[in-house]
């Protein structure tokens, strides 16, 4: 799964389940460690348990099943205001009737943190945060995306071992929202804090972590670095949660080596390499990224006949979608280097790929 040995362990779920009507699990025997000053995203569709993971963490949810470590420490049995854990939510919950510095000190005066240490510290969080002068105003004074950065503040004033954030910019809209990702990276990097943050958001995802557990069905499918997952998919629903992908079905025909030797319906073949292990006769999905696929090239492993559907332009490439050995949602990236397409729907082209940019995993 790529975690880290347990001595290097800051967070770790051992054997964890969770199940809210004793039948239906949400969460399936789930082990995770990571270290001191990460950033870990929890990502997957609605319903994958992600959530609820956080909410164990947090102290929100009991674990049916396994332990739950924080720093060496089993945190079961501990509530959710002695674990340390600094929260951020997208629903920002400030209370209304306080001034963001009030806001601020709240944390500090659960701990029986004195008068000067609490102004002290509300002052640097707000700075942190680029909101020095607002102290004094009420949460409805302020704009969507400068609750957040309070919230954020708030999370962050008691110099917390770890922050949980669960989907924190889900209530921006999109620029604020790159922004804001940019932002808590480098309040992660600037701090060394640990950082657990959920999201159903891929590009976030990617954008923001050291790595990214892919949930589905309660269960990590994959736990790596955003470009492991991207380029190294382990199986077929990482290959399709994360990034465009196109998926041609086939049957295994042979293998040398990692190489695979794959017939697709349409009778022609194809070599990829073998990340499942799939034998002779079995069912398999090629998966091969836009960008990684050529136009009007021959003399690669991989050629074949392809027709030009439809193309949209995006302003730095053109997305071409075709007709390749009968999928119609065949999908090739083209770079815009210049402002003449070099296709034009209803041509017919030439289209390849190297066999290691193609993956033979799960069939669907």
């Amino acid at each position: 799964m790529g975690n880290v040995s347990s001595a290097d362990a800051f967070v770790e779920f051992e054997r964890v389940q969770k199940s809210y009507d004793g039948e239906t699990l949400v969460v399936k025997d789930l082990n995770l460690s990571m270290p001191k000053g990460e950033f870990l995203t929890m990502l997957g569709p609605s319903g994958s348990g992600k959530t609820t993971c956080l909410m164990m963490l947090a102290g929100f949810e009991t674990a049916t099943h396994g332990e739950i470590r924080l720093d060496g420490r089993e945190i079961n049995n501990i509530p959710p205001h002695k674990r340390g854990i600094g929260m951020v939510f997208q629903n920002y919950a400030l209370f209304p009737h306080m001034t963001v510095a009030e806001n601020l000190a709240f944390p500090l005066e659960v701990r029986k943190i004195s008068k000067t240490d609490r102004e002290a510290k509300v002052k640097r969080a707000l700075n942190m945060v680029q909101m020095d002068d607002f102290g004094a105003r009420r949460p409805a004074q302020l704009s969507g995306g400068q609750q957040q950065r309070v919230a954020l503040a708030r999370a962050l004033v008691f110099d917390p071992t770890l922050v949980l954030m669960d989907e924190p910019l889900g209530a921006l809209d999109k620029q604020l929202r790159e922004h804001m990702q940019y932002e808590i990276k480098h309040l992660h990097e600037n701090l060394g804090i640990t950082v657990v943050y959920v999201t159903h958001d891929q590009s976030e995802a990617l954008t923001m972590s050291d790595r990214v557990a892919v949930f589905n069905d309660g269960v990590i499918q994959q736990l790596a670095p955003p470009d492991d997952l991207y380029e190294r998919p382990h199986n077929s629903f990482v290959a399709q949660f994360i990034g465009e992908n196109n998926k041609l079905p086939g049957t295994v025909k042979g293998r040398s080596g990692d190489i695979i030797h794959v017939e697709f319906n349409d009778g022609e073949h194809c070599q990829a390499l073998a990340v499942q292990a799939v034998s002779e006769g079995e069912p398999t999905l090629i998966s091969i990224r836009p960008e990684r696929v050529s136009v009007g090239r021959d003399d690669l492993t991989n050629s074949t006949d392809a027709r030009v559907l439809e193309l949209i332009y995006l302003g730095d490439h053109i997305r071409c979608r075709m007709d390749v050995h009968g999928n119609d949602q065949f999908i090739v990236k083209l770079p815009n280097g210049a402002a003449k397409v070099p296709l034009s729907v209803g041509e017919l082209t030439k289209v390849g790929w190297a066999a290691e940019d193609a993956r033979a995993l799960d069939p669907l």
